[in-house]
């Protein structure tokens, strides 16, 4: 019996004593895993405020420096407004302190060239009223236009202007964000910017005025809004780089306007930053694409070049070499398909250079030379 008790006393010992070391595991685990919970919580909330914190600082550092609307805001500044003198029979003002604008610009040099529209600044030599930004106001005069690029340069005295940066319009895509910035309807809405995107490149447009047909080629077409006094103001990307000048939308058609390309100029612009003039050298010609002559002649049909359809001037040619009719197919060895990249080559020549064009005449492919002429 003793021996019995004895037996059954060590069992319940024992198995207090498993109980008890049973419960004293399962509660030191239970405290490690409620550490560990804790640990890997405080963890997350470390990690999560962090990213919190970054993701805010990028939003700010992004609305300061980089964002669209400092850009546009930074653009608007080179953009100017236009008048013309009241005696010029193309616009009026209510008086001195009044000026109506009639159209805009924007400035394109640190030292005040401003390019625009000829039928905005009118003909060389025409006298304009300039108004900036900041309120300032000039007395100026257009130092080169072009009736068939339909552009002009003007320079007001002075430094340290804000303008744009000259983009890349060979590199434009369809569907690419384009702003459109001028001053619509007059003063009282200067710098109106409108949002659009390439609707698309290269496009050649009839213009009836006067009784006379002329033809507009490679132009840019954006469904940004431009209004008449959007004309000459810029067409700029996301980068607020100047992609083209504002020239003429669609009449009684919403959403259908057009840029005309600023690569046109480029060449022209090289030379004023280098020589501080323009020689204004053009070749006496004007000449049609492929694509516009079907609206002349019906039945001609050619697949590369340009057709020459006018000649200023046939005497002042070098020896009579070209003649209407003819194709113009390479200018120093240059393809050309169109009229304004024969521009783009003849602005980097001097009056007086010869050129050597290459050029089909009724299926017969000949090589001739013609002298650049200057409209000085």
């Amino acid at each position: 019996m003793y021996y019995g008790e004895t037996s059954r006393r060590k069992m319940e010992k024992v198995w207090v004593t498993v109980f008890m070391c049973a419960t004293l595991i399962f509660l030191w685990m239970l405290m490690l895993k409620v550490d560990f919970i804790n640990k890997n919580s405080e963890k997350e909330s470390y990690k999560a405020e962090k990213l919190s914190t970054n993701y805010e600082e990028n939003v700010e550092k992004d609305r300061n420096n980089t964002s669209e609307r400092s850009i546009i805001e930074d653009a608007s500044k080179s953009v100017v407004g236009i008048s013309k003198l009241e005696n010029s029979g193309i616009a009026f003002y209510a008086d001195d302190k009044n000026l109506i604008g009639v159209g805009s610009g924007v400035l394109i040099s640190e030292n005040g060239y401003i390019l625009t529209n000829e039928h905005v600044a009118g003909s060389k030599y025409s006298n304009v009223y300039v108004t900036l930004e900041n309120g300032a106001k000039y007395n100026s005069n257009v130092i080169w236009s072009d009736t068939s690029l339909d552009l002009a340069i003007i320079k007001i005295p002075g430094e340290n202007f804000n303008y744009l940066n000259l983009g890349d319009s060979d590199r434009i895509f369809l569907g690419e964000n384009v702003y459109a910035i001028g001053n619509p309807i007059g003063a009282e809405f200067q710098r109106t910017v409108t949002k659009g995107i390439i609707s698309g490149k290269n496009r050649t447009i009839k213009i009836v005025e006067n009784d006379k047909e002329m033809y507009m080629e490679d132009l840019i077409q954006t469904d940004a809004t431009i209004n008449n006094g959007n004309s000459g103001g810029p067409l700029i990307n996301d980068n607020g780089e100047l992609l083209g000048i504002n020239t003429v939308k669609i009449s009684g058609v919403d959403g259908i306007g057009f840029s005309i390309p600023i690569n046109i100029i480029k060449p022209l612009l090289e030379l004023l930053e280098k020589d501080g003039n323009i020689p204004e050298s053009y070749l006496g010609i004007y000449a049609f694409d492929k694509e516009v002559i079907p609206y002349l002649k019906s039945d001609l049909k050619f697949d590369k070049g340009i057709y020459v359809v006018s000649i200023d001037n046939q005497e002042s040619l070098s020896g009579g070499n070209i003649m209407v009719g003819d194709i113009i197919e390479k200018v120093d060895g240059i393809e050309v398909n169109k009229m304004n990249e024969l521009r783009k080559i003849i602005y980097t020549k001097k009056p007086g250079e010869l050129v050597k064009l290459e050029i089909n005449r009724n299926g017969q492919h000949i090589e001739i030379e013609s002298k650049i002429k200057s409209k000085n």
